[in-house]
């Protein structure tokens, strides 16, 4: 192999001279100099493998993977052709296979710094903290004096559960850093050091370290915040009281200063209300501006008081017309009493405002909005009590009163869709749009309704009128990554049982996820030369719960139920859902022949993946070679792809796996997961997510109990007779 490797050295010159193309990102220079190589060593492979990285860079990726491919079996112990390979790899984002790439590199030239570098961050990417700890290790070796190496070091302990060792490194690290003058990326080690001391749990030692580095760094407010919460944790009360004081008075609209300062003197608790709402009291007489310390004065006065407090809140939001007021009542209701208090003082209001113009009987007289916004008010308020045929009473005369208001509308329109009338509700809010038509919020509104009453193609005129003028609406939904709208047309399309458009759009959303995850590939190196340590150990760490955000449930509930509903279909031939298919005859003949014509290359031994992967791979291709200002091509418009799977349960149950580990407990991720094991008779799995169904909510855990009874009673394959004792004995255990 090594005979095969070495070049004269005119040719050596040359080669050194197409590596050094590759870093200047020169590929057709690189790629000339290849072929002149190649011309007089046809085989030699590391050059071929250089060559086939230009050409990938040029935008043809398959002829560029075959050359590397060939360069790899001519020259096996190359450690630039596996590297090369696993940088084919990692632009696919395909991390696993450049995982072993990489593996396969380093076994033949363990010393390389720039695989060992390309290789820590590819297993950051894949979370293998212990291996990165490792690579990491070496470059420090290496490459002592490069810091990047030594934060990459740091990190990699840390998020391994090792924030002691972490410290050791950082402290080691900042030894030759002592002597440099303050600055930006000073003060964020700094600070990254305080945050290591505060997760080994020692808090003395963070807060006295906290006052070695004050003078060296320049984020004030987060040496407050950290002093204060330390102070407290150390039950230094007084201290930390002073220290939670001055930051209210630097900020009093931020309400978490003044819950941690509540948290501090104990007077979250029930028994101490009363004192808490003194302090609050005498905080608001200070800020009377900030609506933080209004709301949680509100949230902890009792009976007299609370009915002081919120009569001047709300006079005071109808005067000024404040739209938003419904909401902020709204966190009140949970307490019978606050919410009486509230429904008397503005069903009173509205009496009063709309026979004399005035709060009270004989009072000054308001605003004529003043009786707009209580009206306005009262319609939320029956609508949230389902009260509904009140609620579009009120919100009838709120429109007569003033008929151009775009709130209105929009409330009239959400009644309308709780009382069930969705086509109507849809038609309500494209008027409300019409009153403003440079609003982007009711526009996305409207399409959104819109989509609720399976009205599609509208919903997607209607949002277009805010895109991208050269690009498809839909396409620049896409681009934007907006999730309300792939979700709300996903679910529009199983509505109308068109399964595969359904499938797209729910896959749509979790590629974003997948993109999330993607995006954060390159600030693994950015993020270590830039010293903001801080914020990306907060950003990795976020990556990790990313999932259990709601919209991807949503999208997942929502591809699992397609995916069903595709499992519990019998199966039928493709000739007999062309017959059942609303399509004219010329329709059914031309897909008749496209069926046989698909059978008669499997009877040839035609592997059908094969020629679907032959297929992905033209459509990547020439979507490569289109330019970015031109329009996407969407090869498949209808999602058939999704439609064409043989395993329906699997697909979901990976879509679903996610959620098990980052929401438990959620009842949505029990009752997904529970509905596909129960059809892949995966009896044990599916009786843990029962038990943990149980502990959630026991109704419906008694109405997933009937069913896998039902489904082990009648198997559709055979049970090992073992099994089924242990499931049954596990069944009648399981007390509902």
């Amino acid at each position: 192999m090594s005979s095969n490797r070495e070049l004269p050295p005119k040719e050596s010159a040359t080669f050194r001279n197409v590596l050094k193309n590759y870093e200047l990102r020169q590929y057709k220079k690189g790629l000339k100099l290849a072929d002149s190589i190649l011309k007089k060593y046809p085989e030699h492979g590391e050059t071929l493998a250089m060559k086939g990285i230009f050409l990938n860079n040029l935008d043809k990726k398959q002829e560029g993977y075959e050359l590397v491919k060939q360069g790899v079996r001519n020259d096996l112990t190359s450690h630039i052709c596996w590297h090369v390979y696993g940088l084919m790899h990692r632009a696919d984002k395909n991390y696993a296979e450049a995982s072993k790439c990489y593996t396969q590199a380093l076994k033949y030239n363990k010393n390389d710094v720039n695989i060992l570098r390309d290789f820590a961050i590819l297993q950051t990417q894949l979370r293998q903290y212990d291996s990165v700890i490792d690579s990491r290790s070496q470059l420090v070796q290496h490459r002592p004096t490069h810091p990047p190496h030594w934060l990459g070091l740091t990190v990699a302990y840390q998020l391994a559960g090792k924030p002691d060792k972490a410290l050791t490194v950082l402290k080691s690290h900042e030894e030759a850093l002592k002597d440099m003058p303050v600055s930006y990326e000073q003060s964020e080690l700094q600070l990254y050091h305080n945050m290591l001391i505060e997760e080994t749990g020692d808090c003395q030692a963070a807060l006295d370290h906290l006052a070695t580095i004050e003078s060296k760094v320049t984020d004030k407010r987060c040496v407050k915040e950290k002093r204060a919460l330390f102070l407290a944790k150390l039950d230094k009360e007084a201290e930390a009281e002073a220290m939670y004081r001055l930051l209210i008075s630097e900020n009093p609209y931020d309400g978490r200063y003044v819950k941690q300062l509540l948290a501090l003197k104990g007077y979250d608790q029930v028994d101490k209300q009363s004192d808490a709402n003194q302090l609050l009291m005498d905080l608001f007489s200070q800020y009377p501006r900030s609506k933080a310390i209004q709301d949680l004065s509100l949230h902890y006065a009792q009976d007299d008081s609370f009915k002081v407090k919120v009569t001047a809140a709300i006079q005071t939001a109808l005067r000024k017309g404040v739209p938003s007021l419904f909401n902020s009542m709204k966190m009140y209701y949970g307490d019978n009493k606050k919410q009486a208090v509230i429904a008397g003082l503005v069903e009173g209001y509205g009496a009063t405002l709309e026979a004399e113009g005035s709060f009270e009987p004989n009072g000054t007289k308001e605003p004529p909005t003043a009786l707009l916004w209580c009206l306005y008010y009262l319609a939320q308020h029956y609508d949230f009590h389902k009260q509904h045929d009140k609620a579009m009473d009120v919100i009838e005369k709120a429109i007569a009163h003033s008929p151009t208001v775009v709130e209105l509308y929009m409330t009239k329109g959400r009644i309308l869709k709780h009382m069930g009338k969705i086509q109507e509700a849809s038609e309500v809010m494209d008027e409300a749009r019409q009153l403003d038509l440079q609003d982007r919020f009711i526009n996305s509104k409207c399409a959104k309704y819109m989509l609720r009453a399976n009205r599609i193609e509208d919903a997607e005129k209607t949002i277009g009128l805010f895109t991208r003028k050269d690009v498809d609406s839909l396409q620049d939904m896409m681009d934007m990554q907006c999730q309300w709208f792939m979700t709300e047309e996903g679910y529009a399309y199983y509505r109308l049982k068109n399964y595969g458009k359904a499938l797209k759009r729910f896959h749509a959303v979790v590629k974003f996820y997948e993109d999330f995850f993607e995006d954060q590939f390159d600030f693994h190196a950015y993020c270590l030369g830039k010293s903001t340590l801080r914020a990306y150990v907060d950003m990795l760490r976020s990556e990790d719960r990313m999932r259990s955000h709601p919209f991807y449930l949503k999208a997942a509930k929502g591809a699992v139920a397609v995916y069903l509903t595709l499992a519990d279909q019998p199966t039928v031939s493709a000739l007999e859902a062309i017959d059942q298919a609303d399509l004219t005859a010329a329709e059914k003949k031309k897909a008749k022949s496209k069926v046989r014509k698909a059978n008669k290359a499997n009877k040839e031994n035609i592997d059908p993946t094969q020629a679907a992967n032959a297929n992905d791979k033209k459509e990547d291709a020439s979507n490569e070679k289109k330019d970015s200002g031109k329009k996407k091509v969407d090869q498949d418009p209808n999602g058939d792809s999704y439609l064409k799977t043989a395993q329906p349960l699997e697909d979901a149950y990976r879509i679903v796996e996610p959620l098990l580990t980052l929401s438990p407990e959620s009842i949505d991720t029990q009752v997904l997961a529970f509905d596909i094991l129960v059809r892949q008779e995966k009896w044990l799995l599916a009786l843990k997510a029962l038990n943990k169904l149980v502990t959630l909510d026991k109704s419906l855990a008694k109405e997933k109990l009937e069913a896998i009874k039902n489904a082990v009673a009648n198997p559709k394959t055979p049970v090992d007779p073992r099994l089924k004792t242990l499931v049954d004995a596990q069944l009648g255990r399981i007390a509902v």
